[in-house]
């Protein structure tokens, strides 16, 4: 926890104390404040609900305390049913903000979904991501929508994200756009080559990691290829097979690859990294600053990729390979096959070549 995370989460020990109401938070690297509140001018809601209230300060420790000082000002307002919108609203009364349609999307999101981690995740990652990208204090229109797309580059997996979600917002706001001919031809085959660690890398990194926690973390994306916060839903109760009950996926299960690294990584003693996180990217993104922090050369997903790659160099069927990883066959064979190098192929062919029963040319 950084020293803006550590004041805001003493702002707000403080403001449950006093009962106030009402909460700070922070997000995009800016500060909200979040209560039950009357719907906003000309909103078709008629009920007080959960809502934000945009302060347009920074999340460092200035913006904090005066985030404070405004959070125990509205509570006082509500408590005395006195609390109006109009300080908060910079736009004409008769026009829906992006912010307040935002809310509104976010509450029928989950109206229609469990709350979950899982959930949560989707929300933030896939949607979320992509709409506080809006000005949120303007009007949603279709210049407005197309302002955002233009910030994304063609053909790419960013400008297909935005135009799936930028096409549900303008339909839930009854806003008439159709962005099917910007979305473009995305296709992850034509991915940008990765540059993964070879499988020696993988491992002598492993005795380079000081925390015994976080080396065993290392060890377990290694071997079974698994999401940076899966490893917080792992059971072995099926050892050396993990089990992960919960995550981005159902409860799957996965086999080691390399099986040898189970016990040069003793992975069978649980010593699972104690963080605290409110969804599944948070607990994935405080686990990369750490492994960035002690210099790591490449990204954690890089281990899932590595595992990946290895199915196939092991000979794994690829519906099997998918399975386990969690994901449809079309991601696995659009995705990985994408990234087999020429040493891949050479190693693949080698153990054909190796092979006692293999066909043999005509004497």
């Amino acid at each position: 926890m950084n020293e803006s995370e550590r004041k805001l989460a003493q702002a707000n020990g403080r403001l449950k104390a006093a009962k106030v109401g009402v909460s700070i938070q922070a997000r995009g690297g800016k500060l909200y404040l979040q209560a039950t509140l009357p719907p906003k001018p000309n909103s078709n809601r008629k009920d007080a609900h959960q809502q934000r209230i945009s302060l347009g300060i920074n999340a460092n420790g200035a913006g904090i305390s005066y985030a404070e000082a405004e959070a125990r000002k509205v509570g006082a307002l509500l408590a005395c049913k006195e609390f109006d919108w109009h300080p908060y609203v910079t736009i004409s009364p008769n026009v829906t903000t992006v912010e307040s349609l935002l809310a509104d999307f976010e509450s029928d999101y989950f109206t229609r979904r469990q709350r979950n981690p899982k959930s949560e995740t989707t929300w933030e990652k896939d949607y979320f991501a992509v709409l506080k990208r809006l000005p949120q204090d303007s009007e949603l229109t279709s210049e407005v929508i197309m302002n955002a797309i233009a910030q994304t580059e063609p053909d790419s997996r960013q400008r297909k994200r935005f135009c799936m979600v930028l096409t549900a917002f303008a339909k839930f706001a009854e806003l008439p756009i159709d962005l099917k001919r910007y979305a473009g031809n995305y296709n992850p085959r034509r991915a940008k080559f990765r540059d993964l660690p070879d499988d020696s890398i993988i491992q002598n990194w492993f005795e380079q990691i000081p925390d015994p926690s976080w080396q065993w973390y290392y060890g377990m994306l290694a071997t079974y290829g698994l999401r940076p916060h899966e490893l917080f839903y792992v059971n072995f109760d099926l050892y050396p097979i993990a089990t992960i009950e919960d995550g981005k996926t159902d409860t799957r299960r996965i086999w080691a690859c390399y099986p040898e690294w189970c016990n040069k990584f003793n992975l069978k003693e649980l010593k699972i990294p104690q963080i605290t996180a409110k969804n599944n990217t948070e607990f994935g993104a405080k686990a990369g600053r750490y492994f960035k922090r002690i210099g790591l050369p490449f990204h954690l997903y890089d281990l899932r990729h590595c595992w990946a790659i290895r199915t196939l160099e092991f000979g794994l069927d690829v519906c099997l390979a998918a399975q386990q990883m969690g994901h449809s066959v079309q991601v696995h064979t659009d995705l990985y096959h994408a990234w087999i190098s020429t040493a891949h192929h050479q190693k693949a062919y080698d153990l054909l070549m190796q092979r006692s029963d293999r066909p043999k040319p005509p004497k």
